[in-house]
């Protein structure tokens, strides 16, 4: 099928000409939009109480994004709850500890980082399991995440602090596109909150990762492009190679 326009599922970038995105579309002549199909709430504070974690009984805390950090602060704030200077962060990686300055006076003795990976940042959870920790998270959150927590019977909380949610998409027209890529299971959700009737006829899907892959198929869409592959570790090299077939033939 020849492919002329496509859709990503993610923000713009802020220029695509310097993203693989912009190599695709100048090399083989296809317009590429982005829109942004989820967006993220906060949990107000009256729902937050309703789960009965408080954020005071913690001496820890685990941050695994910037947008746990931002709502961390924000559901506090809402609560009047005052974090004491004693609190603890841990954090993914280093730019998330960096980005928590924006809340708190950086200290070493208070602000530990991990490597961009959740099982660099377990070790060094275990070396203060004698912490209370809470962890912020979303409605949508890893379930490996805290299968690895339960597992090294860390002590900690769940706190849902905010959620995914699906964008307003009424200004897109989706049968205009001849590929739709996704990169979670919660857009594809939103392709059927805002289209509840879709059909996929002859658009192309492409889907990032495992669980991508398997909303697209409970959702009872046909993937024609799936990524990471051996031979294609991102989605735009799975679609440059779909695109060189589609020209061969």
């Amino acid at each position: 099928m020849k492919v002329k326009k496509i859709l990503v599922s993610q923000p713009p970038p802020a220029d695509i000409e310097k993203t693989p995105y912009g190599s695709l579309s100048n090399k083989y002549k296809v317009k590429i939009d982005f829109k942004k199909f989820i967006k993220v709430e906060g949990v107000s504070a009256r729902e937050f109480r309703k789960d009965k974690v408080y954020i005071q009984d913690h001496t820890a805390i685990i941050l695994t994004s910037r947008n746990a950090v931002d709502h961390f602060f924000r559901i506090s704030k809402e609560m009047r709850v005052e974090i004491p200077d004693t609190m603890k962060y841990f954090c993914i990686s280093e730019a998330t500890a960096f980005y928590l300055q924006k809340y708190v006076q950086y200290r070493k003795r208070k602000i530990f980082s991990g490597k961009q990976n959740f099982r660099d940042l377990l070790e060094i959870i275990q070396k203060h399991k004698n912490e209370k920790f809470l962890l912020p998270c979303s409605d949508i959150h890893k379930l490996s995440l805290v299968k690895l927590l339960d597992d090294n019977k860390i002590n900690y909380s769940k706190a849902i602090i905010y959620k995914t949610v699906a964008s307003d998409l009424s200004d897109v027209d989706i049968e205009d596109y001849d590929l739709l890529v996704f990169f979670s299971p919660a857009g594809v959700k939103s392709l059927f909150k805002n289209f509840e009737e879709y059909k996929q006829n002859h658009t192309l899907i492409g889907a990032f990762g495992p669980t991508t892959s398997k909303a697209v198929r409970e959702a009872g869409l046909k993937i024609n492009i799936p990524a990471p592959t051996k031979t294609a570790l991102s989605m735009t090299m799975a679609i440059e190679e779909y695109l060189q077939e589609a020209n061969k033939r």
